[in-house]
């Protein structure tokens, strides 16, 4: 493991890309000490947590920059942070870790299948990270983990079948089933690359996926490309729109009419017994929440409307996860 000695500090991300501060996390509760690490396309956020299950050290650094894969970059960067949680709390001995990274993700093998921003294919990130570590290794995909720790921790504990959906720059999400995670090999829970129309093109290549409507990213691109203006973020959108802008409103009701589409779809099939919401956009409030009830509604008949409710654990819920993970295996 890299000492943290053999290089500088490395710099905390003070706000994310939609300008949050992290947050302090909550505990997760009596057991192993363990490491977490909570790897996005843009920040890692990493953390000792203490045989009481409370977050010590909890940082945001940005995620190494590589040509193609980055792969050996993050792997040797967790070295990095991981030593220097060591050697700022040398009293607590970590016994196992959590990583959750994004993309498809078989948490069975090992394996980052694929992340199109981080440039792996079949990417063994358990192994490498384990040998890395000098610890045995917890792996999952990162809203997956997140909704682990929603249903343990959070605004889904309540319910044991529920869909956690993650609307930011993107849209993410996850299924619990009988109150366990369903992967279909890490297939299952892409809800932001289900189609709800012909068009645009999403970053992904395919047609009409969700995210490229109604994500928070594309909420504002939308605006920007339609008006010239660029919006402080989905959120200016949304109060242009309650002001009374007829461009910014169009845009966010059909960002609505996406979501309720796809919900009503999830509803059909999978049934939930919950949406729980994170992520940018759920902060909206009512001007979400209040929307979608009424329209999923409005579109269902005989189905089990779910209750949609706004999870708890913000953007903590990834690492929350990570350490929950990593304790199943410490």
């Amino acid at each position: 493991m890299t000492s943290p000695d053999e290089t500088t500090r490395i710099p905390d991300v003070v706000r994310d890309a939609s300008g949050e501060r992290l947050a302090a996390a909550r505990a997760i509760g009596p057991g192993a000490p363990v490491l977490a690490f909570d790897v996005g396309g843009t920040d890692i956020k990493s953390a000792l947590f203490d045989a009481d299950g409370r977050a010590l050290g909890l940082r945001r650094t940005p995620t190494p920059t590589a040509d193609g894969d980055r792969t050996e970059a993050l792997i040797a960067r967790l070295g990095v942070l991981a030593g220097e949680l060591r050697a700022a709390h040398p009293d607590v001995t970590p016994r196992a870790a959590g990583l959750v990274v994004p993309g498809i993700v078989d948490a069975e093998a090992g394996l980052g299948v694929f992340a199109s921003n981080l440039g792996w294919t079949n990417a063994p990130l358990r192994e490498l990270a384990a040998a890395e570590l000098g610890l045995p290794v917890a792996f999952d995909h990162d809203v997956r983990a997140a909704s682990w720790a929603e249903h343990v921790l959070g605004g889904a504990r309540a319910y044991e079948n529920s869909v956690v959906l993650v609307i930011g720059t993107g849209i993410a999400g996850a299924l619990l089933v009988g109150g366990r995670p369903y992967t279909a090999g890490g297939y299952a829970g892409e809800i932001g690359h289900s189609p709800i129309a012909d068009g645009p093109v999403c970053a992904c290549g395919a047609r009409g996926c969700l995210e490229a409507v109604a994500s928070a990213g594309a909420i504002a691109r939308r605006y920007r490309d339609a008006t010239g203006v660029t919006p402080d973020g989905a959120k200016d959108v949304i109060a242009r729109a309650a002001a009374g802008d007829p461009i910014a409103a169009d845009i966010w009701d059909s960002a609505l009419d996406a979501l309720t589409l796809s919900l009503a779809q999830l509803t059909a099939v999978v049934a939930p017994e919950a949406v729980v919401i994170g992520g940018g956009l759920s902060r909206a409030g009512g001007a979400l929440f209040d929307e979608l009830r009424t329209r999923l509604a409005a579109r269902l008949s005989f189905h089990r409307i779910p209750d949609l409710v706004p999870a708890e654990l913000s953007g903590n819920a990834g690492i929350l996860g990570a350490a929950l993970r990593a304790r199943e295996v410490a």
